[in-house]
């Protein structure tokens, strides 16, 4: 697949600078970082965050630059292999400052690559695994928000051996296989590529003696109540994140993060069109006819009295201003719609019959002979 060019990729001229490459990198860092991905848009967060890393680490380097701007792709690809692309550019300083842990992301992201030049050791400690908590809520909770204290299983550092792995006593190891660095070299043409150690995992130590409480995992599994509070105007399929409450790091790395999946009861009065809710109220004929004031159910309030005007025309739409959810990003609200339908009714008496065929010849509204039955349903066709 051809790749894109590098400047487009990170959105600056050729003639940018250095340091406004490296602040326009730290920018799309903070927004295509996985760790801020919700979890159904991981894969896509690192396949970005790879494209902008690679057009960073080579148009950083003078270098690696003037090879590119001379002879482009081919000139990266001919002149550098996979692991040289990344080695000498500085991302720990970039991380750092704004807030993410660089190991744990390039030792998932490029470990393909065997990209260690720049990276910290796979030995460091790591961030936890995110966690993902599936919430019910009605209309009525979703727009006005609320507080819930949920509970959610998650592994945490284990009470024996302080999330070490190790039955209290003993020691890990130094890893004979890659001898403590947690990786071994391949050979490959011209280039030795490192891949993660097998007999290790990218530790660096092995245990010979593991926890008997957590078999040597340095989790458990344990259930925690949480509080949280849900914003008001949370939508169906809503992401919202709780940050630190996810899997405990390891090695004192960070926890990761929990993310609240927002879904909503289907409600049998209302439907939930953006910030909009429409509801749909039926009032008889007379009453669409003669005009009336009626009232409607309503997301805060128990009954919301509006006016229907006299000569309402069957599914005739109206809106009452500011009574729909609110706008999560500001401090608007929707509308509430109301569908009106007028019914007719199915069975007359006597006495109503006459009053309607009454009312029909002064009208003059049934030249045809219909019956009033006839005349009303035919209206509404």
């Amino acid at each position: 697949m051809t790749k894109r060019d590098y400047y487009e990729i990170l959105g600056v001229g050729k003639d940018a600078a250095v340091d406004d490459i490296k602040k326009t990198y730290r920018k799309l860092a903070m927004k295509y970082h996985p760790d801020r991905a919700a979890p159904e848009k991981h894969k896509e967060s690192e396949e970005k965050f790879k494209e902008i890393s690679e057009a960073y680490a080579v148009l950083s380097d003078e270098k690696k630059r003037a090879q590119y701007d001379r002879f482009g792709h081919a000139g990266i690809n001919n002149q550098y292999s996979s692991e040289d692309i990344f080695r000498g550019a500085d991302f720990s300083s970039i991380f750092e400052d704004i807030g993410f842990g660089g190991g744990g992301i390039f030792e998932d992201l490029f470990s393909g690559f065997g990209f260690s030049g720049s990276r910290p050791s796979s030995r460091g400690s790591r961030r936890g695994a995110d966690l993902e908590y599936e919430l019910l809520l009605s209309f009525e909770e979703a727009a006005k928000g609320i507080e819930r204290t949920i509970a959610i299983k998650r592994g945490d550092p284990c009470p024996a051996c302080k999330g070490n792995g190790a039955q209290p006593g003993t020691k890990r190891i130094t890893c004979p296989g890659c001898r403590g660095s947690g990786q071994v070299g391949q050979s490959a043409g011209f280039f030795t590529i490192a891949r993660t150690c097998d007999s290790c995992h990218g530790e660096g130590e092995i245990i010979t003696a593991p926890c008997k409480k957590c078999q040597g995992r340095g989790k458990v599994l344990v259930e925690r109540k949480i509080n949280i509070t849900i914003p008001a105007g949370v939508d169906n399929g809503s992401h919202l994140r709780v940050r630190g409450e996810g899997e405990a790091g390891t090695k004192g790395g960070p926890r990761g993060e929990l993310y609240i999946l927002i879904r909503l009861k289907p409600n049998k009065v209302f439907e939930r069109h953006g910030n909009d809710v429409i509801c749909k109220v039926p009032i008889s004929f007379v009453q669409a006819a003669m005009g009336t004031e009626i009232e409607v159910p309503g997301l805060y309030e128990e009954k919301i009295k509006m006016k229907i005007p006299a000569g309402t025309q069957n599914e005739k739409v109206f809106r009452i201003s500011g009574k729909g959810f609110p706008d999560l990003r500001g401090h608007s609200k929707g509308d509430q719609y109301i569908r009106v339908h007028v019914t007719v009714p199915t069975s007359l008496s006597s006495e109503q019959k006459k009053l309607l065929i009454e009312f029909s010849k002064l009208s003059d509204e049934n030249p045809k002979n219909e019956s009033i039955t006839e005349k009303i349903k035919n209206a509404f066709k």
